[in-house]
């Protein structure tokens, strides 16, 4: 059985494996805050069909509160533990299924299991807040491995967290000039698909939003993460499949 994929653009996108549709780290807007959508269109009624919402930290352009509840009211929306408490805005879907977890922890939906892992980034809901939550990286099992590594860095016992994987959806960018401490570049994400082992690997969290106002603004840094992180995978990976999307496009994966 083959698993099916689509990115919508920046970390958002849906996998369906054994009939279980996945998305995530729903932003389905125009935009989120001070960013906007700069490349592909908003994302099509489609992408609000799931069965499970995967959220991996607590930045806006991750847990997007507006896009949550745009989603399929049945979809289990899975989050790391404490996220309730550190953005009030979670209170607008009190009669959600919302379910916290931390690394380790697995949730059965449908034919598959979905088991959170560490990520290396920074856990606050912005840069002022006191309150630090776990950042999330998830493993999508079903009839194939998908990981979904949210936004994350290189860190130690990546590999052992993971597991080998056939898909692993990578960030390699950012939403504006430079990258701050956590955060993957197109190289070192090409490294993490090596020791991962991974299949094929898509780079997404590039290219799609960026601050108002700065179009122009250190242009080299928001497309070209994506082929470069094609280019790197073919040195640090040479066994994965490294595959561009643009967002709106599909591919699958055989098991």
């Amino acid at each position: 059985m083959a698993v099916a994929l689509t990115w919508w653009g920046h970390a958002t996108a849906t996998v369906v494996d054994s009939g279980v549709r996945v998305l995530t780290d729903p932003v389905l807007t125009d935009g989120v805050a001070h960013l906007h959508r700069r490349r592909g269109s908003r994302p099509p009624g489609a992408s609000r069909r799931a069965d499970v919402v995967l959220v991996s930290h607590l930045h806006a352009d991750h847990l997007h509160v507006r896009s949550l509840a745009m989603v399929d009211a049945a979809a289990v929306i899975v989050v790391p533990r404490g996220a309730r408490d550190a953005v009030a805005g979670l209170v607008r879907l009190r009669r959600r299924d919302i379910r916290e977890v931390g690394p380790g922890d697995v949730i059965e939906v449908g034919s598959v299991c979905i088991r959170a892992v560490p990520a290396e980034h920074d856990g606050r809901r912005h840069p002022l807040a006191r309150r630090h939550v776990m950042p999330l990286g998830y493993v999508v099992e079903g009839s194939s491995r998908t990981y979904f590594a949210g936004d994350t860095d290189l860190f130690d016992g990546m590999a052992a967290a993971v597991g080998g994987c056939d898909l692993a959806l990578l960030p390699v960018g950012g939403w504006g000039p430079g990258l701050g401490e956590g955060h993957l570049t197109a190289d070192r994400a090409a490294v993490a698909a090596g020791r991962l082992a991974a299949r094929v690997a898509v780079p997404i969290h590039f290219g799609t939003l960026w601050p108002r106002g700065l179009a122009a603004v250190a242009p080299d840094e928001f497309l070209p993460p994506g082929p470069e992180f094609v280019r790197a995978a073919r040195v640090h990976a040479p066994s994965t499949w490294a595959r561009e999307l643009r967002p709106g496009e599909s591919l699958s994966v055989d098991d």
